[in-house]
């Protein structure tokens, strides 16, 4: 279990410091969605950050 938690803290972290405190939200929102199963949750927080890893990709 600290494997997990460790593994956890470091995703999160590598998401903030890439795409910022919205990266943090989505990833938050689709963590806990899953763990709550909540079907709401975890779509927005796959859209968001869906939007922030496209969204370079596709102003170019």
């Amino acid at each position: 279990m600290p494997a997990y938690a460790l593994l956890s803290a470091l995703l999160e972290q590598a998401v903030q410091w890439k795409y910022g405190t919205a990266g943090a939200a989505g990833l938050f929102l689709l963590t806990v969605g899953l763990r709550a199963r909540i079907p709401a949750a975890v779509s927005l927080g796959a859209v968001i950050l869906a939007v922030l890893v496209t969204g370079p990709a596709v102003s170019s």
